[in-house]
């Protein structure tokens, strides 16, 4: 097996539109060679605990009202061509993902990394669900058949903490500046939403040379 790390963060739509490119490669070749783990990056590792409001947040980051809709005119309109509806009207507040990480981090445990991911990416962009809220984090990991109870637990302590911090860590001194970031074999990066014959190819290069 090839080793598939993405470094990502489950509020970022170039992510969610990644994943979603990727998925669609990897289900029509079932047989692919990688193994996918999903790796820890903050987007905004200075977000309050409680996030902010979404508004305020968007026109501070992309230096007022008019960049922000530039910006995510050009993102719905990726979303739309990957078959992807995101309710950017629902999303209130954006939310600080340290704990949201901490549950991918426990889901690779249990082999259910991936929909943990869909979940995550799922109730934001589309039903836009504060996932820095333990409750919404606490459900995300019932609905993909892991321990609500046992998650609310190491949710409430700091169970993993300092990992998933040096993790993100590790990442920025790796080069990496943004996400999402593909990095396969340990070897090489592939940045940003990728196409789907991209992936395609990739993955068709990659099995061919393991039955070399």
């Amino acid at each position: 097996m090839t080793t598939l790390d993405i470094i990502s963060d489950p509020i970022c739509p170039w992510c969610y539109i990644g994943k979603a490119k990727l998925d669609h490669a990897l289900e029509a070749a079932p047989d692919h060679q990688f193994e996918v783990n999903w790796k820890p990056f903050q987007l905004n590792p200075d977000m309050p605990a409680k996030g902010m409001d979404r508004r305020e947040y968007l026109e501070w980051k992309f230096g007022g009202r008019e960049g922000a809709i530039r910006v995510y005119g050009q993102i719905a309109k990726a979303a739309e061509e990957t078959g992807l509806d995101i309710a950017f009207d629902k999303i209130k507040r954006t939310p600080n993902t340290l704990n949201a990480h901490r549950v991918i981090l426990w889901a690779r445990v249990e082999g259910k990394q991936s929909q943990a991911v869909s979940q995550l990416f799922h109730r934001y962009f589309r039903e836009g669900q504060d996932i820095s809220d333990i409750d919404v984090l606490v459900d995300v990991a019932i609905t993909v058949g892991m321990n609500g109870e046992m998650i609310r637990r190491l949710l409430e302590g700091e169970s993993d903490l300092a990992e998933t911090i040096a993790e993100d860590k590790k990442a920025r001194e790796m080069g990496v500046q943004g996400v999402p970031c593909f990095i396969i074999g340990a070897s090489y990066a592939v940045n940003g939403a990728q196409n789907t014959e991209t992936w395609a190819n990739i993955i068709a290069e990659i099995t061919e040379k393991s039955k070399a």
